[in-house]
């Protein structure tokens, strides 16, 4: 079983949590899908909340910790506060797997807005009102296939 570490060329970009989480991650040698059932959150959601682009809840501390083996007051001194999200990403990013995913919507961007725009009117998709899912599909030849599910909360804008 391969699991996801941190990238310590991130580190400076992280906050003090994100060693502190992964350190105890890789000491366990557990996945995010392993972690995301035990707080009962979708495993991206979790990954989030480690390289501190999501907030963790009271009940998510108490049960990283126990998950985990961290001390819970280290956590919720670690884990308050609000997230600064986007920051650990250079833009163009230099990973090859999230450039992809900035290249999907470079390519394909126009085409989801104008699809959107038809189906409902002219608006925004919501990245607060949002959540994710990453699952893994195998075709009868055996070649694996990434989904990748992104359901946000249509936001029209308002006539002033």
């Amino acid at each position: 079983m391969s699991i996801a570490t941190l990238d310590t060329a991130l580190v400076h970009r992280l906050p003090a949590s994100s060693p502190t989480l992964f350190e105890a991650k890789a000491k366990k040698n557990i996945t995010f899908e392993t972690i995301a059932k035990e707080l009962g959150r979708e495993e991206v959601a979790v990954a989030a909340i480690f390289y501190g682009q999501a907030r963790a809840s009271p009940e998510d501390i108490q049960k990283l910790s126990s998950v985990l083996g961290i001390q819970q007051s280290t956590l919720e001194q670690q884990l308050q506060g609000f997230p600064d999200r986007g920051r650990t990403v250079d833009m163009p990013p230099k990973e090859p797997l999230i450039y992809r995913l900035f290249e999907i919507v470079q390519n394909y961007g126009y085409a989801y807005k104008a699809v959107l725009n038809e189906k409902f009117g002219d608006g925004i998709m919501s990245a607060i009102s949002f959540s994710t899912k990453v699952e893994k599909e195998t075709d009868k030849d055996g070649n694996n296939w990434a989904i990748i599910t992104l359901r946000g909360k249509w936001l029209p804008y308002s006539r002033f």
